[in-house]
């Protein structure tokens, strides 16, 4: 036994050495990579005379980039990962191309959207009166892909020239709303669905008390996606001339032109004039060589990388930041679902969001607020908690201007009602004035399992325990108390937009509109991008010179420290990294289910009243 004994006791110190050897050997690769890094010196951006920009968006465009641990995102770069959607913020494009106009060293602009994400139309709109502004210039911009998704050809069609490969398409097939109904799979598990709700057209419990949408659903999505539709197809064909066929959404027209074109859709859309000419990708690359010459290094054409050419800019900015003693016109970015407590960019924090409107308030420097929104609602508690705080601005006597991007609805118009005016686009979608409760109880699924619950209370007014359903008593608390929030909602609207409580109420019920309807009823003052929204913001406060500052989240020492690592070293991962493929219809429907969930997941209202747009999807 005592030499079994010895024997395990020489097992475990052999073991652990050899665990104690791998640790220190992946300690010290990670520790001479992190040294390798701080060393790196970053490559200057090089802009050729004469050169080209590829303007080529890897991601969807966004108002604010979702929030990364940087030492988590440190990581990840250092072993490989990716992040699961990329994102490219839509100032940055904006920017680039402004700079472009005026910058002598670029010559003409190559517009590469094969890697660029479902996206606003707003947004997608911003981007193309940026592309019409640079080409005031006479210098050309040319698009050119394997294939285009519609929203990949909205900006495309704003080009001078439009290439296609031989073997490629052009989808312009309209928009189009699907939602994933779930009543039957909770009967199945025997699980208790439990809404209280206040508006008929608050369609976002629909997919637990439902298998398929309501006509007031139905008749909701008619309303905003066909008027959706008719600005998205205008701003196409305004740009170019296209074939009745294909844009008037017949099946017979369609399939005729499909026939003309020998059943050769890259064919039909040269025929239809959706592209002028189909070349492949090394034609494309041969004609941008003969545009602006041969750049013999790099055997291409000679050129800039739109996140090179964006690095190049804001290492520019970086030596002119807002002046200490300068007015400022302070910008919040409201982007993602709105929850209770703090939370990162990305996503809409009660607390945090509040805290970012009250440190633009507390700046000396600060004159107006642009409250920048792309939300589409939440918990109507963290609504609530981030209006009062808009209401102490301008208490201070500071303009609030709220600007609407892609999506400010629900929540999302809650935040923006208080504001001395609402800019919106044609194409945001808004309203949603509503609310509802949501909860699932698993009494009879427990039960099936052989799992009660029994329990004794002090008084006659326990709390919800979801293996003892729901009494009656608790469900006409929950309704009516829903019905009051919702009653509260319509005064807040009332009185912001000197409105009565029933006409507010005729354009609420959870009704959802674009930006365009929205002011038709009265629920918008202004239509305008995020530009003309500051230039009001500035006028409202007697301003004629003063800069833009967003007002960010601090971060802790570490993570400063890792975010500034990360911003010079990972700009080459970024270039260098393969653009997306198209989504296959089931991931998109499975990506639906996952995003649904989320949201449910992040529903954290203390009193489970939530002010959301479940319908308030931009289109694709």
């Amino acid at each position: 036994m005592r030499f079994l004994g010895s024997m395990f006791r020489y097992l475990w110190r052999f073991i652990n050495a050899i665990r104690v050897i791998l640790l220190n050997i992946v300690f010290f690769a990670l520790l001479i990579g992190f040294i390798a890094v701080l060393m790196q010196e970053e490559d200057p951006v090089e802009v050729p005379d004469n050169g080209i920009l590829v303007l080529n968006p890897q991601g969807i465009l966004v108002e604010e980039k979702t929030y990364i641990d940087p030492v988590d995102q440190f990581f990840n770069k250092a072993f490989g990962a990716e992040d699961p959607v990329p994102e490219v913020l839509l100032s940055d494009v904006v920017d680039a191309l402004e700079k472009a106009k005026t910058d002598e060293r670029i010559g003409a602009v190559f517009l590469d959207v094969s890697g660029l994400f479902p996206s606003g139309i707003n947004k997608l709109q911003r981007v193309a009166t940026a592309l019409e502004e640079f080409k005031t210039t006479n210098k050309p911009v040319i698009a050119a892909a394997d294939y285009y998704a519609q929203y990949q050809y909205f900006l495309a069609s704003h080009a001078d020239t439009v290439y296609l490969n031989p073997l490629g398409s052009v989808a312009f097939d309209g928009f189009e709303y699907g939602g994933i109904y779930f009543n039957d799979m909770l009967t199945k598990l025997k699980l208790k669905p439990h809404v209280f709700k206040v508006g008929s057209y608050k369609s976002a419990v629909e997919p637990f008390i439902r298998n398929s949408m309501s006509d007031e659903a139905r008749e909701a999505n008619a309303f905003l996606y066909d008027e959706l539709w008719q600005q998205f197809k205008q701003t196409v064909v305004n740009q170019r001339d296209i074939d009745n066929a294909v844009i008037d959404g017949k099946l017979d027209p369609y399939m005729a032109a499909f026939e003309a074109a020998d059943a050769n859709m890259a064919r039909m859309a040269l025929d239809v004039n959706f592209v002028d000419a189909l070349k492949t990708r090394a034609e494309v690359r041969n004609e941008l060589i003969n545009l602006a010459g041969l750049d013999v290094d790099k055997d291409t054409y000679r050129h800039v990388a739109f996140a090179n050419y964006v690095r190049e800019g804001n290492g520019e900015q970086s030596a002119s930041m807002p002046g200490k003693d300068k007015p400022q016109v302070a910008v919040v970015v409201a982007r993602g679902q709105i929850v209770n407590g703090s939370r990162q960019a990305g996503m809409i924090g009660g607390d945090s969001t509040a805290e970012l409107i009250r440190k633009a308030r507390e700046d000396e420097n600060t004159k107006a607020i642009v409250l920048r929104i792309d939300s589409p609602g939440g918990s109507g508690f963290a609504s609530e908690i981030i209006r009062q705080e808009v209401l102490q601005a301008k208490a201070q006597g500071l303009p609030v201007i709220a600007s609407m991007s892609s999506v400010a609805a629900s929540g999302g118009y809650w935040i923006a009602a208080d504001a001395d005016q609402i800019w919106a686009a044609p194409s945001t979608i808004t309203g949603s004035i509503g609310v509802f409760g949501l909860m699932v109880t698993a009494e009879d699924s427990a039960e099936a399992l052989g799992i009660y619950s029994d329990s004794f209370s002090t008084t006659e007014l326990p709390s919800i325990n979801a293996l003892e359903g729901i009494t009656d008593a608790q469900k006409d608390l929950l309704q009516r108390s829903t019905e009051q929030f919702y009653d509260y909602f319509l005064e807040v609207v009332a009185n912001a937009r000197d409105m009565t409580k029933d006409q507010v109420d005729a354009v609420a019920q959870g009704r959802i509109w674009t930006g365009t309807q929205a002011q038709q009823r009265g629920l918008v003052d202004f239509l305008g991008n995020f530009d003309d929204a500051v230039t009001a913001a500035a006028e409202a406060a007697g301003l004629e010179s003063y800069e833009v500052n967003t007002v960010k989240q601090s971060l802790s020492p570490q993570q400063q420290f890792f975010a500034e690592l990360m911003g010079d070293a990972t700009v080459g991962a970024l270039l260098s990294s393969s653009s997306p493929e198209p989504q296959h219809w089931l991931m998109g429907t499975v990506n639906t289910v996952l995003q649904q969930s989320k949201a449910l997941q992040n529903f954290n209202d203390p009193k489970n009243i939530y002010s959301y747009c479940a319908l308030c999807v931009q289109p694709r």
